[in-house]
Formats: structure tokens, sequence, C-alpha cells
């Protein structure tokens, strides 16, 4: 039985943090920020089971450390009927759809609600940049591994600058330059043909697979986790293992152990299948482009989860609830944009 594996986060000079999952670290490139212990920390190197960190200088997309109880999926069959609930679907309405109507109300009126046929794309610009948010509706993992996607593709078009932020029900973007506001470009973007090609390039797969590789290992008898009551130290098995891993990369790049661990990157940590067939579903549906006055019902709580991130004196609680209060205060001035189905664009105007 193997099971997910604990990282030592130390500063450079030998100070000790605390510890976090693996599957968390080791998605994280060097160079790239996280907030823990309180600090906005850079990932400086991942060495065995030890993660050497030092104090961010710099500002930018800051990650947020999760545990697997916190990874749980949406399940497709589930999505399904909460966008089907969102839409109006008369078999799915009861006195928690009910509880929600006024917030759906208002997001209808300030955009779009999304649906089983419509996949809403909302642009908004605030004093953090440009903010896109889609709301695709196939969970958290799967949204991980589009949200990396299509901000490396962005980056790909043209340098620039990409944060990610996500919960069950949709992904946020947010670049200091404008997105495209295109239909056909955002259709290229969602493209599911180079998939298989392209995840492993936006995430950091090779040290994924490297650690994947460390229970393959075990289970296929090339290291030994020792005798019961004197069983080895998850970092001496990720030691040995990393090493075999290094060594059949290089000379037996075709291993068919090699090739299983980066399998299970795509199918375990990165949900690829789950991408595929969600990408192709969104390939199906109609791509509504909005422009909201203000971050609308839906994409409030993914800004709000991307505020987590972000060091300051006051508590998220009020930073949220004063940003709550001020959409409630503005959310029946008459400025939310009508969708124009025609033109695939909104417009401004009232009801």
């Amino acid at each position: 039985i193997t099971d997910d594996g604990a990282l030592q986060v130390h500063f450079l000079k030998g100070g000790r943090l605390g510890s976090v999952e693996e599957s968390f670290l080791s998605r994280l490139r060097p160079g790239d920020r996280f907030l823990f212990a309180g600090r906005t920390l850079e990932l400086v190197r991942i060495r065995e089971m030890v993660a050497y960190v030092r104090v961010a200088r710099r500002k930018g997309r800051t990650a947020v450390p999760r545990w697997a109880g916190g990874r749980l999926p949406l399940s497709s069959h589930l999505a399904r009927w909460v966008a089907a609930g969102l839409a109006g679907d008369p078999r799915v309405q009861g006195p928690e759809v009910e509880a929600l109507r006024p917030l759906l109300e208002l997001q209808a009126r300030w955009s779009v609600l999304p649906g089983p046929d419509a996949l809403v794309l909302e642009q908004a610009r605030s004093r953090e940049g440009h903010h896109a948010f889609l709301f695709p509706f196939l969970g958290r993992l799967a949204h991980e591994g589009l949200g990396a996607l299509l901000a490396w593709r962005l980056s790909q078009a043209s340098p620039r600058t990409v944060g990610v932020a996500l919960n069950d029900y949709g992904i946020e973007l947010l670049s200091p330059e404008p997105f495209p506001d295109d239909v056909g470009t955002w259709r290229t973007l969602l493209d599911p043909s180079d998939l298989a090609s392209d995840l492993p390039l936006c995430l950091n797969a090779a040290e994924m697979a490297r650690r994947r590789f460390r229970e393959i290992a075990r289970v296929s008898g090339l290291v030994h986790p020792g005798p019961p009551g004197r069983s080895k130290s998850a970092r001496n098995l990720q030691a040995s293992s990393g090493l075999l891993y290094d060594v059949l990369a290089r000379y037996d790049p075709d291993n068919l152990l090699v090739e299983q661990a980066r399998q299970e990157v795509l199918e375990r940590e990165l949900e690829s299948e789950r991408l595929r067939e969600g990408l192709e579903t969104l390939s199906r549906r109609e791509l509504v482009v909005t422009t909201p006055p203000r971050f609308t019902p839906l994409a409030f709580p993914i800004w709000a989860e991307r505020l987590q991130a972000q060091v300051s004196s006051e508590s998220w609680v009020d930073r949220v609830r004063r940003m709550a209060q001020t959409l409630e205060a503005e959310a029946g001035t008459g400025l939310a944009p009508v969708w124009t189905g025609d033109a695939g664009r909104s417009v401004p105007g009232g009801d």
C-alpha cells in the first residue's frame, strides 16, 4: 500500500518551516512562489524529500498549498447536474436553487448563466490587471490542468505573465495585458488535439514522474522498503528510486516502467483523460464572451480563492466581506451588459 509522501520545507541556510504534501510541491518549478508559514516563499530546489526555499523578493503569481482532502474532484455526473440547475432545468429545482435565485438573477443580468450548451467566458478589468473567467464545470483536478494549459498556450502566443486561480466550477486567468476577445482565438486555445504534447510542457511533469516512479519501483521490487519494524524512510526510498529513474530515463527512455510513471502522472495527477473529454465537450458548446461591469456571482468566489494567496494585514474574511458589500450595493445600478446571441459579445444596456 503506497501513500503520498510529505516534503520537509527548509530555508537554504537550514531553518525548518514544516512539511507539505509531495503532490503539491512536485508541480512547482524552481523559481515558483508559494505561500507557507505566513511567508511568500520561492522554491530553489528539491533534493530527496527536502524542498529548499528562500523568501520571495519579487511579486507575482503565488500558489497556495493544498492537501489531498481539498482536491476531491467534482464528479462529471454532478457537474452536469449543477450546470443544468444553473440553467433553470426543472428537474434540478429545490430549496437550494431557490435560495440562490437572487444571485442567479444577478448573474443573468450582468452576464450569462452557464448551462449544458453554453460555455461562458467573462472578461473584466481591475487594478490587478485583466481577468478572464471561464466556467467549464469539470472539477478542481481537471481545472488545474486546464488552467495551466491555457496559461502556457497564451504565453506561447505572445510574451506575457498569466496567473491562474480555480475552484470546482471555473478558472480565472489574470494578466497585465488584455486577453483575446474573439471566439476563434479561444477555440484554438481550448483545442484538445495537442493535449498530450502540451500538457507535460506546461507543468513540472518530469519531477512529478520522478516521484511517481518511487511507488512503481516499490511495487516492482526495484527498491525494498525494509523489513517490518525497520522500514526505510521515504527520503531513502526517494534517493534510491530517483537514481534508478534518472539512469533509466537517460539510457533507456523507452523503458516500460518509466513510461508507466509518465502515464500515471498524466492520468492520476493531471486527469488527462477527463481533461480531454472535457475539452471535447466544450468544443461542442457555444462560446459566449461577455464583459460584465463587475465580478459576477460566479466569478467572485474564484477571485476570492486567489485572494488567499496574498499577504495583508487585513484578514481574508474582512476583504471578501468588503468586496461583497460593494458588489451588492452596485447590483441594482442597471449597468449590466446584455448578451446578444447573434454577435456573441456583450453590449452596454439595461434589462
